[in-house]
């Protein structure tokens, strides 16, 4: 089952964040996460958005996300991230045919 990394970002100094951004494409491929979207302005359709970039990469599986999150290339890159952004940052799994049924039917996703 497919995880999905999704981050809104305040990008405060922009020369620090671009160091994060120089090396993140060869880590994710490494890590088999793939980029679905990279967004400077998403259109907001409800409550606040004081971000300047929203992102969601796809992983495999959750073991696969905790692999790439985890790993020391990804840690040295994320000095970077972390220097020059804030984050918020959520993991949120992918749904199956199983909890789309359970949700039309009033249950639970748990």
């Amino acid at each position: 089952m497919s995880y999905y990394f999704i981050a809104n970002i305040r990008i405060h100094d922009p020369d620090e964040y671009k160091k994060y951004i120089q090396g993140s494409d060869s880590v994710f491929d490494k890590y088999k996460g793939k980029y679905l979207a990279v967004d400077d302005r998403p259109e907001q359709l409800e409550g606040q958005w004081n971000y300047t970039r929203s992102v969601m990469i796809e992983f495999p599986s959750k073991e696969e996300f905790y692999r790439w999150y985890r790993s020391p290339e990804y840690q040295v890159l994320l000095k970077h991230r972390l220097a020059g952004a804030e984050c918020d940052a959520i993991l949120v799994k992918g749904e199956n045919t199983f909890a789309r049924t359970t949700l039309d039917k009033g249950g639970s996703n748990q």
